[in-house]
């Protein structure tokens, strides 16, 4: 039950990141006007394109349990910037503080669901550990 319950952290943890990569792909112009009203105008595209690879690979690692740690890892680059300037909730107006916390506070439990990953690894049901167990025939 336990390798299960892994191989569903790993999927839900995953659908997270693979939504908000696909979310940034397709709304592309929009994402970008997000960015720029957060401070963020330095080389945007390039941001852009970047966060939408890191999302993709690293959820598609999480996911697969094929160097997940890793995945993780690049999940992590993005995941922590973008709480810290996104949900800043400690210079927001009193009137959205608290919702902004509750955000904070939410993607940091998803953090410590990455630091799991990193920590603990995939479990029994990963690609990696198939390839470490299958034998080629006739070899």
């Amino acid at each position: 039950m336990k390798h299960l319950l892994d191989l569903l952290g790993r999927f839900f943890i995953a659908l997270i990141f693979l939504f908000e990569a696909l979310d940034s792909a397709w709304y592309f112009q929009d994402t970008k006007d997000k960015m720029t009203s957060y401070g963020l105008t330095w080389n945007q595209d390039l941001l852009l394109y970047g966060a939408i690879i890191l999302l993709t690979l690293g959820s598609i690692l999480v996911l697969l349990g094929y160097r997940a740690k890793f995945g993780a890892l690049l999940l992590l680059a993005y995941w922590l910037p973008v709480t810290l300037i996104v949900h800043s909730f400690w210079n927001d107006p009193e009137d959205i503080r608290r919702i902004q916390s509750i955000f904070f506070m939410r993607n940091l439990g998803i953090v410590g669901g990455l630091l799991f990953i990193m920590v603990n690894g995939t479990g029994k049901y990963s690609i990696r550990r198939i390839f470490a167990t299958s034998r080629v025939p006739g070899a």
